[in-house]
């Protein structure tokens, strides 16, 4: 990446960029190291445990060469402290630390979302942040995506309104899901009516179909981001979850997002073949308060697709099921639970730059 940034006066979808498919190849992740005792008490020793088991999976080092074959670890450190634990705990990855402050670690919310062009051009597109509807307003994270942008160094693009990366789903042939709970949401545009919000993910993501599921799960402080509710995995093809037993919290809401999917067509056309994996069915708290726990918020890397994990009698199940989906690739399950006690698993985290 070069250490330029050019701003365009365009759009992206004008300019001929889109967001590609995440199973596309990667050159590399953004992802920022968990730093804050004051936001993760005492499980930041058990998240910075899950994190690095994380970063080691995409980063897939061959133990023939020692040397990552997977994508390239970008990572943000607030200070120098942090950044003399990250490198220690990441060493033999490959990973390049950035000292940029922010908030915390939900990059798939603050940082920009990655583009592709004609003849092998990136950009970044970056949004308003505002903590989530004004949930969690913390220090720095309505900064992160101009300042990943830059140092980035591609061409970026900024639009004014709010949207995090959570929130979207594309395939990379034309098509966004998202959810009506959260973009609809009153605290986030409410001035932009659906229309003006679909015209907007058109410009942005360079899209030309939009896809309107419902709501999302119980105690989802995201408002229903759709990356904890429905996936796409290749073209045409969608992954959900189904209803772990008749106690499962969100089975109505699942069983919605199934009918759904069943009912779209795709930019091309085409009715989504959609597949399931089990949900994890109830998830709680050291408190006892229902998490919002979901398998379909795995990230699909270069080598290595990740299913978090929550301790529970699904979790084989559903790696198992999501293997099934990526047969080119190693899918790896990795504890997840406390992270998810801070609000999102590992693709809430991630931000992926295509190759």
């Amino acid at each position: 990446m070069s250490t330029k940034t050019a701003l365009t006066a365009t759009t992206p979808l004008a300019a001929g960029f889109r967001q590609p498919a995440e199973w596309d190849r990667h050159e590399a992740v953004w992802l920022a190291w968990p730093s804050h005792q004051d936001l993760w008490g005492d499980a930041l020793g058990k998240v910075r445990t899950a994190f690095t088991a994380f970063a080691s999976a995409i980063a897939d080092v061959d133990p023939a060469t020692g040397r990552p074959r997977g994508e390239r670890l970008e990572v943000l450190v607030p200070d120098a402290a942090n950044e003399a634990l990250a490198s220690s705990a990441l060493v033999g990855l490959g990973a390049r630390l950035h000292r940029i402050p922010f908030g915390d670690i939900w990059l798939r919310d603050t940082a920009p979302v990655f583009l592709t062009g004609e003849g092998g051009a990136r950009a970044s597109v970056s949004f308003a942040f505002n903590g989530w509807g004004g949930k969690y307003v913390l220090p720095h994270d309505d900064g992160v995506s101009a300042r990943i942008a830059e140092a980035a160094g591609l061409p970026a693009f900024r639009f004014p309104w709010v949207l995090e990366g959570g929130s979207v789903e594309v395939d990379g042939e034309g098509t966004c899901l998202t959810t009506r709970q959260c973009l609809l949401h009153p605290k986030r545009n409410p001035a932009m009516p659906q229309e003006a919000i679909e015209a907007g993910l058109k410009d942005a993501l360079g899209v030309t179909t939009v896809l309107w599921l419902g709501d999302g799960l119980r105690n989802d402080h995201t408002d229903g981001h759709v990356d904890t509710l429905a996936r796409f995995v290749a073209p045409g093809v969608a992954v959900c979850m189904r209803p772990s037993g008749g106690s499962d919290q969100n089975a109505k809401a699942l069983y919605a997002v199934d009918a759904a999917l069943r009912s779209f067509r795709d930019a091309r056309g085409r009715r989504l073949n959609v597949k399931s994996v089990p949900s994890p069915g109830i998830v709680t708290d050291d408190a006892g308060h229902a998490m919002p726990a979901s398998y379909v918020n795995f990230y699909i890397a270069n080598t290595t697709a990740v299913v978090p994990a929550y301790g529970v009698p699904n979790d084989e199940a559903a790696r198992a099921g999501v293997a099934k989906l990526f047969p080119t690739r190693r899918v790896l399950s990795i504890p997840a639970k406390d992270l998810l006690g801070g609000g999102g698993a590992f693709h809430c985290i991630t931000q992926q730059v295509p190759a």
